[in-house]
């Protein structure tokens, strides 16, 4: 019975940090890059929606991460 106990006992979850962190900025930062490389060259209204998108995710990602690592 104890070594059952020993198997679901959780280790090191220092990488979840930064998992959750890849997650919350991650995207945002993409978005925005391309947000960038198309509002400088081709496209300005499609610049403007990437920019967007990206400002919707991260407030999304800010209330939902954000909440998961206020916990931590």
């Amino acid at each position: 019975m104890i070594t059952n106990s020993i198997l679901l006992e959780v280790g090191n979850l220092n990488g979840l940090v930064y998992v959750i962190l890849l997650i919350l900025l991650g995207p945002p930062i993409f978005l925005a890059l391309i947000g960038l490389i198309l509002f400088k060259t081709q496209s300005r209204k499609a610049g403007k929606v990437f920019f967007i998108l990206a400002g919707v995710y991260l407030v999304i990602g800010l209330g939902i991460c954000g909440a998961l690592m206020v916990g931590y």
